[in-house]
């Protein structure tokens, strides 16, 4: 089952019309992985520091 930071991830990530690819690439891997993550498929460590640091960074860029 999903962990419930990574509702509020994809929750953002629609809010913002931010694509998964565009994610990916910010963090610097495959749109696959992010949705591995995304759907709790997959669980690395320090995964929601980075997911929300990367997410941070692009809607910053967008409000620019």
């Amino acid at each position: 089952m999903p962990a419930q930071w990574t509702a509020e991830i994809i929750g953002k990530m629609h809010m913002h019309r931010i694509a998964k690819k565009r994610l990916a690439e910010h963090l610097g891997v495959t749109p696959e992985y992010v949705s591995m993550v995304l759907n709790g498929h997959r669980t690395p460590s320090g995964a929601e520091e980075r997911f929300q640091n990367a997410l941070a960074d692009i809607i910053r860029e967008q409000k620019n």
